[in-house]
């Protein structure tokens, strides 16, 4: 039987001076303009962790620095079942940059039971950032197993709140609205009313062969495509 190969010993410091040593500083005007004080390739910081490997305990002291670029391998390297809801919830109140959050909600929250057990109270919560994560996971129940959830009163919720709601938070409404319309055919017609009536980013510049995130074109194209 082969031995699987430990993950390197390295510091916090050799982390951060390898990400200072890969700064392209054209990928951090892009990524600034998005929010992101990003300044390495993705890809590269990528590779970094694929070599770093899964160390959770590591990770910790990865995030606790509050550089972007090392939360990001952070999350990478982390085992996301381990983390207790109070952490989730801490890292999440902490996760101010674009990428550091949706990293935070596809690779730790969505893979952690606790999340679920939160998911309900973020929706609710006054910052817009720990709603919105609220709302992202909502949407991935939606599409994966919505027996839990009460369909009518979410859409309630959107029709009611979605259009006047902080652009983060609307931005996750609007795909839990789609979502809806995509995959469950007996609520369609009324994610369709509401997009249409509520035009929440029917205006969003959207490139040639992408999806608008518009809800009633992203429904449409969506089911055309089943």
């Amino acid at each position: 039987m082969a031995t699987r190969t430990p993950p390197p010993e390295v510091s916090v410091d050799e982390v951060l001076t390898e990400l200072a040593e890969l700064e392209d500083p054209k990928a951090r005007a892009v990524n600034e303009r998005h929010g992101n004080d990003i300044g390495v390739n993705l890809s590269k910081l990528r590779a970094i962790a694929k070599r770093l490997k899964t160390q959770h305990d590591f990770a910790a002291e990865l995030w606790d620095t509050g550089d972007t670029q090392a939360r990001l391998v952070a999350l990478l390297i982390s085992s996301p079942k381990k983390y207790t809801a109070e952490q989730l919830d801490t890292m999440l109140r902490e996760a101010r940059v674009p990428k550091v959050h949706d990293w935070l909600v596809s690779y730790i929250l969505k893979k952690n039971p606790e999340a679920e057990n939160r998911r309900l109270a973020w929706m609710g919560d006054p910052d817009e950032v720990v709603a919105s994560a609220g709302w992202a996971l909502t949407s991935a129940a939606v599409a994966k197993d919505a027996a839990h959830l009460q369909l009518d009163e979410l859409l309630d919720m959107i029709e009611g709140e979605m259009q006047q709601a902080p652009a983060q938070l609307q931005w996750a409404m609007n795909e839990c609205l789609a979502s809806i319309g995509i995959h469950h055919p007996e609520h369609r017609a009324r994610a369709l009313d509401i997009g249409e009536r509520l035009e929440v980013l029917k205006d969003y510049p959207t490139p040639p062969n992408c999806t608008s995130p518009y809800a009633p074109a992203w429904i449409n194209e969506m089911v055309s495509r089943q």
